[in-house]
């Protein structure tokens, strides 16, 4: 029986926040594999996000070289909106007999009473929670609670800083940049 984290989230684009957390998630519960879960289209997000073709491309060029991550494009091939619920429902049936991990930040933890059935998918899934800064780590639901080095990067500033040609070095891998140059994304001409 594996034990897989899932971290889904847009990766709009996927930074080095993003790989520190999965990391230390991996190595600290001792798992075998974390997938990456690109969304389609996000339930609680009402910006617009990048296609996602290019946002997969980003999380392959992201997590490429380290063996225990995994891309998998589940929610990208199923379209529209992405209710976890149906994607651990999906998965399960897929690999009955691997333990599922989903790892949310401290936002989406103070968030959860909003899920999708909730009350179900707790039954199906272990949540693992990291600390982000300005959210509490509590929750009436079970979430095992993992301590990883706090990186505040996200995403959107991320964007915002690309838009307004700002440098972004050290904020995701070299290759994510080069493809974000190459296709003109995020304000690149």
């Amino acid at each position: 029986m594996r034990r897989i984290g899932l971290f889904g989230g847009t990766f709009d684009p996927p930074h080095i926040g993003h790989l520190i957390i999965a990391e230390e998630i991996y190595e600290q519960l001792q798992l075998d594999e974390i997938w990456f879960i690109p969304t389609y289209v996000p339930p609680h997000k009402d910006t617009k996000t990048t296609d996602s073709n290019h946002r997969k491309n980003m999380v392959e060029r992201s997590i490429r070289g380290n063996p225990h991550f995994r891309l998998e494009t589940i929610e990208l091939e199923r379209a529209g909106i992405s209710y976890t619920l149906d994607t651990i429902k999906a998965l399960k049936e897929d690999y009955p007999d691997d333990d599922f991990y989903f790892i949310i930040g401290g936002d989406m933890v103070e968030y959860l009473p909003h899920w999708h059935k909730i009350d179900e998918l707790v039954s199906l899934v272990q949540f693992v929670g990291v600390e982000r800064q300005g959210y509490p780590l509590s929750s009436p639901y079970p979430i095992k609670f993992v301590n990883v080095p706090i990186v505040e990067i996200s995403s959107s500033r991320l964007r915002e800083r690309l838009e307004a040609g700002r440098p972004v070095y050290y904020w995701m891998k070299e290759d994510v940049l080069d493809y974000i140059r190459e296709k003109g994304l995020y304000g690149f001409e």
